[in-house]
Formats: C-alpha cells, structure tokens, sequence
C-alpha cells in the first residue's frame, strides 16, 4: 500500500496525517523489537554453543566494567552514610544506619546505578559495533555465508549480559555497604555493632531477592535495546546516513536504555513490594 504524497493531503489534516505516520511507524518499530528479542533469546539455545564469545562478552561486560561500578558504589555508599546519619541523628537513631544504607542499595540504587553505568559504558559500545557492521553490509554478509548473525553476534551479547549485570549489582551492594560503614563508623562515630545489627535485622530475603529480579530485567533491556538499535540502523528514522546515523542510533539506545531502565524500576517495585 503506497502512501499518500503529502502536497496531495487538505492542509487541514496534514497533522493528522503526520500523527497517524508516526504511529505506524512506532507500531512498526515495537514489532522489530519484539521479533528481535525473540531471536535474540532463541539464538542462546542453538547449536554449535559459541563458549569463547560469550566468555569475550563477560571479560567486556563484567570484569571491563569493575572499576567503574567499584568507584559508583563506594562514593554512593560514603554520601548514603553521611546524609543517612545526618537524618536520622535527628531523631536519635543513628543505630539504624546500617539498615538505611543495605536496604537503600540492595533494593533500589545497587541494580539501578549497576545498568546506568553499564549501559554508558558496554551498551553504547555495543551499539556502535553493531550499526558499524551493518552500515559496512558485514551482516548482510554473514547471512550471504548461511550465518545466522544472531547467533553469531546477538546471543552471546544476551547470555553474558544476564549472567554480568547480576554479579555486578552484588558487587555494588558490597562495595557500597561497605562505603556506608566507613562514612558512618569510621567518620561519623556510629557504633558498628549497631551499624551491623540493624542490617542484619531489617534485610531480608524478599529485599535480595527483589534486588535479583530487577539487576536480570535491567541486564536484558539495556542489551536487548542497545543491539536491537544498531542492528536496525538503517531503518531508524531520522538516524541520517553513515557514520552519523551510527553517532545518532548509539546515543538514542543509550538515553531509551536508560529511561527504560527507570520506568522498570517503579514498575518491579510496585508490583514485588
């Protein structure tokens, strides 16, 4: 079906006309998506099994990215001590500063930050390989040689996504646990039997394990959007030609990775709580 010339549509519903094109194209881009995750994912399963990639993608995802998360974590465990014994000296209950700084980043700012911090760092990276390969008709040669490209470049990406964004939220609560008690013990004076009571006390499984749910969520949005961008490069409207459609598509993965990321959050939290 051919699309109306714009010049041939009444002044008067060329908005129309534009709001509707834009739908379609939405439409059109979710059902992309939507079919690309299920390769994605199907991709994991199929044989032969490309064990070296996904160890590649885990050195890339995972241990690439320790630094930046152990620097993430200490810093926001240190100023969650500090505001965290400022509010609560208020009311005499610096005891129960270890229960604020654990829950506060097991549940909500560990698997937040750990996916924002990946997605800037690996997930952008990624995007940009993918588009780069696609604009160079690299994919399209892997399909001429009988490639399926999922399997070959997408799933591995998956697997070692879901498998390093959970280990590297738990190395974010540590981390920044542990940057709570030197900002709260060891700074501000708090004892650290109560800093550890209190902890132990109030975090419980359900806390973990909220925790959990949302660091494989995250994992599997970042990488699924941020592949899923530079696989559809050419087709991206707006996303120009070249390499600035590759600049364009990886910052727009990015910012929707990261956006979606958030409304994630609220949405696991509303429903788990």
């Amino acid at each position: 079906m051919q699309r109306m010339p714009q010049s041939d549509i009444p002044f008067l519903l060329r908005p129309v006309a534009r709001l509707g094109d834009r739908g379609i194209y939405v439409l059109r881009d979710l059902g992309r998506m939507g079919v690309f995750l299920l390769y994605g994912i199907a991709g994991v399963f199929k044989h032969p099994f490309r064990f070296r990639e996904v160890v590649k993608q885990l050195g890339f995802i995972g241990a690439g990215s320790m630094a930046v998360i152990f620097f993430t974590a200490i810093s926001s465990g240190m100023v969650l001590g500090l505001q965290g014994y400022y509010s609560l000296h208020k009311f005499g209950a610096e005891g129960m500063l270890g229960s604020a700084v654990s829950l506060t980043l097991i549940m909500e700012l560990g698997p937040v930050l750990t996916a924002l911090m990946v997605t800037g760092r690996a997930g952008s990276a990624m995007c940009a390989e993918i588009g780069i390969m696609r604009i160079s008709e690299q994919i399209d040669a892997l399909e001429c040689m009988a490639i399926d490209p999922f399997r070959y470049l997408i799933s591995p990406k998956f697997l070692a996504a879901l498998i390093s964004v959970p280990l590297l939220t738990a190395m974010f609560d540590v981390v920044g646990i542990f940057g709570g008690y030197l900002a709260g013990v060891k700074l501000m004076g708090v004892n650290s039997g109560a800093f550890f009571s209190s902890m132990q006390q109030s975090v419980t499984d359900h806390d973990i394990r909220l925790g959990i749910v949302k660091s494989f969520v995250f994992g599997l949005l970042f990488v699924w959007i941020c592949t899923g961008r530079g696989y559809f490069v050419q087709k991206i409207r707006g996303a120009g030609f070249g390499a600035e459609s590759v600049s364009r598509v990886t910052t727009q993965a990015v910012v929707i990775a990261s956006i979606s990321v958030l409304i994630f959050d609220y949405l696991i939290t509303a429903v788990m709580l």
